[in-house]
């Protein structure tokens, strides 16, 4: 009996639940229920503030803000760049906290404490918008929202009195207003000497904080006390007016105003070392100062001489005396190939007296590495008459004075009211030949040629060659042509030397502006251009 009445259960239980599936599924297909409303679909400036915040309750800046920008570009910058900053920024930041533990360790009589892990997560701070603002001082304003949920792993281990405890920080948020302040904006690389940050706001610090496993921010009352000291201690350090200041360089040092002028008398050299097998070597010297990005300024030739005279005056502007100098080199000149490096040295302007006259014997050295054995050989020495003139303040305060690429006048003996034509051939880019592309440029100023040194196999050659032109009177008629061509190379019997382009430049312009220095698109060429620098020196 027992058997039977399992059976018919069964059999019974299997009909009532199939039965109930497809009483319910018919139910649910064909049964409306009478109390559903149609959606209303309403444009959003329809709504309140209240009701739109419960639509979208979190609405980014750039949308409540006409002031704040979109930075989407930023957040994706971050995005990608995250990997590499997350270990760059913690290894930062345990170099920065390593002195500081040290230096508390011993006072609270703690043995140890050591980041068993450092990394800040794999999701990176969001920016919800950015306000800038533009002021009539020389700085940038920034005012971005943050907001960072992240995922860090910290875990710090401490040890004191023989025992050792874990302390992990976990799920960390920061949503904070800060004000970055870049300035003052200087002309040299990254353009800002200091950054200025302050929080506009007490910033919203939340996280997780686990000892020895368990949950400590759970513990009554811990979690508002921790974030109200926490906000506190933030605020009076950099709520504004508050700052923390970062500074990049040095603002004097990166403004690179002229301070002064050092004039260079070259006057001999001797005993310097034969470089050529046939003959006598052909010396000249190239000056330059150190950081200045304008070309080298060069002695003339002394043909066949190992004792050469030269007598001649340079102007060098100086912008930091304490870490400038005066780089000193001597080349062998040549009429077929690289000139040959005879010898350099330098001059520290932080050894130089200022207004006078000091004259100086530099050996030659083949490099400026103390520990170089090779500087032991003797290569002869180089005579220099030099003398530092500081500018005085009220100089500095001239206008005119902050060019540090002043015209020189022209040397003496020049005619009275002629001049001295100075071009320098600074570079060329895209040239291409139909055969070669091995560049010199020629210049043709009233019959008179020069050329450039050949650079093999470049299109875009860098010459930095300078010329001088001496003229009975200012040439404000004349033109000056210049042409740059490819050499054939010496196993290229069957191809000559080729065209490469060629421009025509008046002279008038240089004439009026005293300097010229541009890119002018070549004639005859189908992307090339040339950089060349007019100057027009007058004694």
């Amino acid at each position: 009996m027992g058997v039977i009445s399992t059976v018919l259960g069964f059999f019974g239980f299997g009909f009532g639940f199939s039965a109930g599936i497809v009483i319910g599924y018919f139910l649910f297909i064909y049964v409306q229920a009478n109390d559903v409303k149609d959606v209303k679909v309403r444009p959003l400036v329809e709504y309140d503030s209240k009701s739109l915040e419960g639509v979208l309750p979190e609405i980014p800046l750039w949308v409540k803000n006409p002031d704040y920008d979109r930075i989407d570009w930023l957040n994706r910058f971050l995005e990608l760049m995250w990997p590499f900053l997350n270990k760059a920024i913690c290894r930062t930041a345990e170099d920065i906290a390593k002195p500081i533990i040290a230096e508390n360790t011993a006072k609270y009589k703690i043995d140890s404490v050591e980041f068993e892990t450092l990394s800040l997560g794999s999701l990176p701070p969001t920016f919800q918008g950015m306000k800038v603002y533009v002021t009539e001082e020389h700085e940038l304003i920034m005012e971005p929202s943050l907001k960072w949920a992240a995922n860090p792993n910290i875990t710090v281990v401490v040890k004191a009195y023989g025992l050792k405890a874990t302390i992990q920080i976990v799920d960390l948020q920061v949503f904070a207003l800060p004000r970055i302040t870049l300035k003052p904006l200087v002309p040299t690389f990254p353009c800002f000497a200091k950054i200025l940050v302050s929080l506009m706001e007490k910033p919203h610090v939340d996280f997780g904080l686990k000892l020895l496993g368990a949950d400590v921010m759970a513990i009554p009352g811990l979690y508002r006390f921790v974030q109200e000291t926490i906000k506190k201690q933030v605020a009076s350090m950099y709520l504004w007016p508050k700052t923390l200041e970062v500074p990049i360089m040095d603002p004097s040092k990166a403004s690179r105003k002229p301070v002064g002028i050092l004039l260079v008398n070259v006057v001999r050299a001797q005993n310097l070392r034969k470089k050529d097998l046939l003959g006598k070597s052909d010396p000249y010297v190239k000056l330059k100062m150190s950081d200045d990005k304008l070309p080298s300024k060069k002695t003339t030739v002394k043909r066949s001489n190992l004792t050469p005279e030269w007598n001649e005056d340079f102007k060098f502007v100086v912008t930091d005396p304490e870490t400038q100098a005066l780089e000193v080199n001597v080349f062998d000149w040549e009429q077929v190939g690289k000139h040959e490096k005879m010898g350099m040295n330098r001059v520290l302007l932080k050894d130089l007296p200022a207004d006078e006259i000091k004259v100086t014997t530099l050996d030659l050295l083949k490099t400026l590495d103390p520990n170089d054995v090779q500087n032991e050989k003797s290569r002869g020495q180089l005579t220099l008459e030099l003398t530092y003139k500081p500018f005085k303040e009220e100089d500095m305060e001239k206008e005119g004075i902050e060019g540090t690429d002043a015209i020189e006048k022209a040397p003496d003996g020049t005619p009275a009211g002629g001049g001295l034509l100075y071009v320098i051939v600074h570079e060329a880019q895209d040239l291409e030949g139909k055969h070669h592309t091995n560049p010199y440029a020629k210049i043709i100023f009233k019959g008179e040629e020069k050329k450039t040194k050949v650079i093999k196999k470049n299109k875009d050659p860098r010459w930095e060659d300078e010329f001088e032109f001496l003229c009975e009177e200012p040439p404000v008629n004349d033109k000056i042509h210049v042409e740059v061509l490819s050499k054939a190379p010496k196993k290229g019997l069957i191809y000559g030397k080729e065209t490469l382009g060629y421009i025509d430049i008046s002279i008038a312009d240089v004439i009026s502006n005293k300097r010229i220095n541009e890119k002018y698109h070549l004639i005859d060429s189908k992307n090339g251009q040339i950089q060349i620098e007019l100057q027009w020196r007058t004694s």
